[in-house]
């Protein structure tokens, strides 16, 4: 039984009664499982611990609050990719509770108040929408929490108070306001530059775009790219493109090195951060010079 703060994110889709109706049982089931399966995935990619799938929904837990928020503000987009394969007339959509608490973590699942009251918000959310507690809104930097709608309080069930709420609308505002300014500028310069990173360890690889979010690397379920060795930490280190950059981000217990291609000297980091370019190779939880450490294979692929 393990007791921690965390940020608990509790996404429903929207619209499968509809398609159960129109597409029958097995298809449906089908298509829901896999949009589910496909926002689980990408929840974890963006640092968060899948706990489980509930049939139309999924519960994810967050160490950084700001990555969950940011992460379920990307959510439709990433359900929209899956619309090619509904059936004429079938529509699906998301609506998430985010709440931050004291959690209890047993037997594969999670308990507490911030878990009931995520489950709640997703509830009470519209498609489309994001509703969030005042824990989660204390987290927001001030440009967001402007930008964000308050409902006031309103009655949550299993509460004994009314609860402050608000509504998220500055993510999904500055990304229709951002696509909006990207799809023009591709229209007067042409085809946009091509960024990636791609990642490879034994039969695993894994690409990394702008788009997609933080990635964790660990030892163990929850990450997205798992390294099982015991030097590795759990939640061992982040890959992100931030600023037009590939960053990499040690927070590790044994540290973690970088060796670029044009460059024998290898960089290590313990709790630290370095650009990721070209080619090269990242160790984890050992010294450079141990020929055991096990590396990752990586190529930034920056066509700017």
């Amino acid at each position: 039984m393990k007791q921690s703060v965390r940020t608990v994110v509790f996404a429903d889709l929207t619209g499968s009664t509809g398609l159960f109706e129109t597409a029958g049982n097995v298809v449906a089931t089908r298509i829901v499982t896999r949009c589910t399966h496909t926002l689980g995935r990408h929840l974890v990619q963006a640092g968060g611990q899948l706990v489980k799938y509930l049939g139309d929904g999924v519960l994810v837990l967050f160490d950084d609050t700001i990555a969950a928020v940011e992460a379920a503000a990307r959510m439709q987009d990433v359900l929209k990719e899956q619309a090619q394969t509904l059936p004429r007339g079938g529509a699906l959509g998301i609506k998430t509770g985010i709440e931050r608490g004291p959690i209890v973590e047993h037997d594969g699942d999670c308990y507490g108040d911030a878990v009931n009251v995520a489950a709640r918000l997703s509830d009470r959310a519209q498609a489309g929408e994001t509703l969030i507690g005042e824990s989660v809104f204390a987290c927001l930097a001030e440009a967001q929490r402007l930008a964000c709608q308050s409902l006031d309080r309103i009655t949550i069930k299993g509460k004994a108070e009314p609860m402050r709420v608000w509504r998220i609308d500055w993510a999904r505002t500055a990304e229709t306001t951002i696509t909006s300014m990207l799809d023009l500028q591709q229209l007067v310069d042409g085809p946009r530059a091509v960024q990636r990173l791609d990642i490879h360890r034994l039969d695993q690889h894994l690409e990394l775009h702008p788009n997609d979010g933080p990635l964790i690397i660990g030892r163990g379920e929850g990450v997205g790219f798992s390294v099982d060795d015991q030097r590795v930490s759990r939640r061992h280190a982040r890959i992100e493109w931030t600023g037009g950059q590939c960053v990499l981000t040690d927070f590790s217990s044994n540290g973690s090195w970088v060796r670029f291609a044009s460059s024998p000297a290898p960089v290590f980091l313990r709790r630290d951060s370095c650009t990721l370019y070209g080619e090269g190779e990242i160790g984890l939880g050992a010294q450079p010079d141990d020929f055991t450490a096990p590396t990752l294979a990586f190529h930034v692929i920056d066509e700017n």
